[in-house]
Formats: C-alpha cells, sequence, structure tokens
C-alpha cells in the first residue's frame, strides 16, 4: 500500500470498504465518495500535523505566561507537562478508538457507541457548544489584533463582526483537506508573531506596562500564591492550550491513510509543548507580573502592531477551522446515508452554508457578549475543553477494553484501568472547579474596569 494513495479507489480498507470502481470509493462515514462532489479523505499526515499543530497552537498560548504569572513557573511548569501527558493520551486514543469504530467521526459518534443516544446528544451538544465558544475566542483576538495594528481605527463591535464574516467565508470551505494548506499559512504566522514577542521581551530594557523610570528589574516567581479560584482559572487557561483534541476526530477521519495518525500525533504534541515551553517560560521571565493578555501585548506598541500584523492570518485560520469543525458535524448528521452528503446538489450547499452561517452567528454573539479574552479563555477551557479532551477518552479506552478483565485481569490491564478512572476524576475535578473560579474572574473584570461593555467600541487590545 502506497504512503500517500492517489486516487479515491486506494483509501485503505481499514477505515472503508474500497470497491473496484475507478471513480468511486466507499467510506463509512460519509459513504460513496466519487469525483462528482468532495473528497472528504484527502489528508496527508503532513498536512494532518499541520491541522493537528493549529487546532492547537492558536489561542491558548497567548495566555500561557499569564498563567505561569498566576501559579508560579514551577507550578505552572508542573501542571502544563502533566496537561500536556494527559491530552498526548487522549489524542491516542482517537486513533485507536476510530481504527477499532470506522463508522465514528466526531465524539458524538463515541458518545452514542458508549452510552447510546443520551450520549451521542450530550457530547455532540457539548463538542458544537465548545468549538462556537472557541470561534468566539478567535473573533475576539482578531478583533484585539486589528484594534491594535490599526491603534483603534473603528469601534471593536465593527472588528468583531469583521472577523466573523472572515471566518464563515474561509471556514465554509468543505474539506480539511483543502484547509490544511492553510492551516500550515496559520501556523507558520502565528508562531512568527510570538516568536518576535519572545525575543523583543528579551532584548528590550523592561516590558510595556512597567514602570518607565528608575531601576527595574523582572519579579517572576518561582512559585506563586493564587487562590483557588485563581489557580483554577490559571488551570484552565492551560487546559485550553491543549484542548484541541475534540477537532482529531474529524481530522483522522479526513486523513488519506489512518495508520500515520500516531505519527503525525508525536510530531504535533512534542512541537506544541517544546513551543509553549519556550514562549511561556520566556516571556514569563522577562515581563514577570508585568506579561499581557494575550501576550502579544508584551514588548510596546511597536512591536506589538508587528507581532498582531503577523498573528492576524493565523488567528483568521484558527477561527475559520472552529467554524468549520462543529458546522461539518451538524452537516453530516443532517446528510448521513444521503447522495446529497457527497454530491454538488443545491440542497448539499443550502445545507452546508446554512450550518456554517448558523455557527458563525451564534459564535459572533458570544465574542460580543463576553468581550473579556482572558476570561472568556478560561471558561471555554474549564467547561467545555476539559470535558471533551479528558473523561470520554477515558471511557472510550474501558468501552473497548472492560471485557478483557473478565477474561484475565493482567496488571497492565488493571493500571490502565486505574490510569483510566484518574483521566476522568481528574478531568471532572477540573471542570466543575475551574468552571467556577472563570465565573468569578470574569464577574470580577467587570467589577473592576466594567470591561469592554457587550457591542462597546471601547479599545480591547490596549493601543488607546
Amino acid at each position: 500500500m502506497k504512503d500517500e494513495p492517489a486516487d479515491l479507489t486506494q483509501v485503505p480498507s481499514m477505515v472503508g470498504e474500497v470497491r473496484n470502481h475507478p471513480a468511486m470509493a466507499h467510506d463509512d462515514v460519509f459513504g460513496e465518495i466519487s469525483e462528482n462532489g468532495p473528497n472528504y479523505r484527502d489528508v496527508g499526515w503532513l498536512g494532518t500535523v499541520a491541522l493537528m499543530m493549529k487546532t492547537q497552537i492558536g489561542l491558548g498560548v497567548l495566555s500561557i505566561p499569564s498563567a505561569f504569572d498566576t501559579l508560579g513557573l514551577i507550578p505552572g511548569l508542573i501542571c502544563m507537562l502533566t496537561i500536556a501527558v494527559i491530552t498526548t493520551w487522549s489524542d491516542y486514543m482517537i486513533g485507536v478508538f476510530k481504527l477499532n469504530h470506522r463508522e465514528v467521526y466526531s465524539i458524538a459518534d463515541a458518545g452514542g457507541l458508549m452510552f447510546g443516544r443520551a450520549g451521542r446528544a450530550f457530547l455532540g451538544g457539548t463538542f458544537v457548544i465548545y468549538w462556537i465558544f472557541v470561534a468566539g475566542s478567535g473573533m475576539l483576538s482578531i478583533s484585539i489584533g486589528l484594534n491594535a495594528v490599526s491603534t483603534h481605527a473603528a469601534c471593536t463591535a465593527i472588528f468583531v463582526a469583521v472577523a466573523a464574516i472572515i471566518g464563515f467565508m474561509f471556514g465554509s470551505i468543505r474539506t480539511l483537506g483543502r484547509l490544511s494548506f492553510l492551516a500550515w499559512i496559520g501556523l507558520i504566522c502565528i508562531l512568527t508573531a510570538i516568536f518576535i514577542v519572545t525575543i523583543a521581551v528579551g532584548l528590550q530594557d523592561r516590558p510595556a506596562s512597567a514602570p518607565q523610570s528608575g531601576p527595574w528589574s523582572s519579579d517572576y516567581k518561582l512559585f506563586g500564591s493564587p487562590s483557588f479560584t485563581e489557580a483554577m482559572t490559571a488551570v484552565s487557561s492551560l487546559i485550553f492550550a491543549y484542548c484541541g483534541t475534540p477537532a482529531f476526530f474529524a481530522i483522522v477521519s479526513e486523513m488519506r491513510d489512518p495508520r500515520y495518525y500516531t505519527k503525525s500525533l508525536l510530531v504535533c504534541q512534542s512541537g506544541v509543548t517544546a513551543i509553549y515551553i519556550t514562549i511561556g517560560t520566556v516571556v514569563y521571565y522577562f515581563c514577570g507580573s508585568y506579561v499581557a493578555s494575550p501576550a502579544l501585548g508584551s514588548a510596546g506598541v511597536l512591536v506589538k502592531k508587528i507581532a498582531y500584523g503577523f498573528a492576524l492570518p493565523g488567528l483568521i485560520v484558527t477561527t475559520m477551522l472552529v467554524i468549520h469543525l462543529p458546522a461539518k458535524i451538524i452537516f453530516i448528521r443532517l446528510l448521513q446515508n444521503s447522495h446529497h452528503l457527497t454530491s454538488n446538489t443545491p440542497t448539499h450547499w443550502l445545507t452546508w452554508l446554512s450550518c456554517t452561517a448558523g455557527i458563525t452567528i451564534t459564535a459572533y454573539i458570544i465574542a460580543s457578549a463576553i468581550p473579556v479574552f482572558n476570561g472568556l479563555v478560561s471558561l471555554v477551557g474549564a467547561l467545555l475543553g476539559t470535558l471533551m479532551s479528558f473523561q470520554p477518552m477515558g471511557c472510550m479506552w474501558l468501552y473497548d477494553n472492560w471485557s478483557k478483565g473478565k477474561v484475565s485481569k493482567s496488571k497492565t490491564w488493571l493500571a490502565m484501568v486505574i490510569w483510566c478512572v484518574f483521566v476522568i476524576g481528574i478531568g471532572t475535578f477540573c471542570m466543575v472547579a475551574g468552571t467556577y473560579g472563570s465565573v468569578v474572574g470574569v464577574i470580577d473584570s467587570y467589577r473592576v474596569d466594567g470591561g469592554s461593555g457587550a457591542w462597546g467600541c471601547k479599545d480591547n487590545s490596549g493601543s488607546v
């Protein structure tokens, strides 16, 4: 079997039954894939790396230095590495579960297998709501970037609307294979922006928000002393930085050869963790408590303009992807087992554009109603990101392996049961406690400065 199948007839049999037809193949999710419609199975392993890394490296990385300031550098690194290990295992389980159950496209399908119709409805609904909130965060971050680059040239509400329109246009591209090239562009742009700020804070005398006269040295802390709510809000922000996990169901489902999923995953998670450690540590070490959130504003007005200039394409790609993903799960659910799913019919296009428009409009409302970046990021990470990245994956292993314990309770099996219970338990704790902390944080942000106001015009980038 070839590494990168050249046509649809070479789709691996482990994912779908291949029929001997020169222009048609059968997939357990999409049904008949022909030349008369979109090819949903067209993502190579390098494209998979790009999509994975872009769903991970986006909004969450911009809040890592601020989380370190709350927790302290050493506890912050320990928490982040712990989250990295758990989510990497969760991501791996997605690939295993997909190959064991070929009909699974999303976490909703996995929920349906494990818990019936109620599980499908609950996890499917949570998946859609999660990505809508992430899309709202993306629109908010784009508005911050546009404010920074233009020095607040227009009302922030207008910039949020512009972000929504751009996200809808690009998010309506129908297949992840066509989006993988844009994912590379977005990934390179966001990394360039982040490294510009990382280098700048090391070269500058002091961060932009620090006192600009008199002697100054960074007040970074190895160990912080946060309250419970502050600590859980910070941990939730770190969880959000690794919460691309539920998107990996769709990514593996649209790979040409899912056997290379684990290879792509290891490249992704290794690179993401190394980048997070470098950026979080360096920026926090030089900025201390004067680190900005989002972190791109930490090195002064000029560097902020340059950084956001590079970051905007990356933020747009993030928003595009997180509009596409929930729209796709609804689209497949509506048209599955219908020829309209893989054919360029009016019904196909009307349904698809209605799905992307509905997701975009809802995300726009959220971005406008909760215009506090840190608060929105930690709330999404705690309430929805944890639920999407921890508990279901522990349940997935138990679903596939529990019966093996009835035959032979080996030490390996027992260890994995304990691990799965731990993942489910720690995920539930972080979800409940983190949500409480995040809600308190959002309320406090409004009490302190009134926030930016729903659908407000106030500059959210600190440019003026």
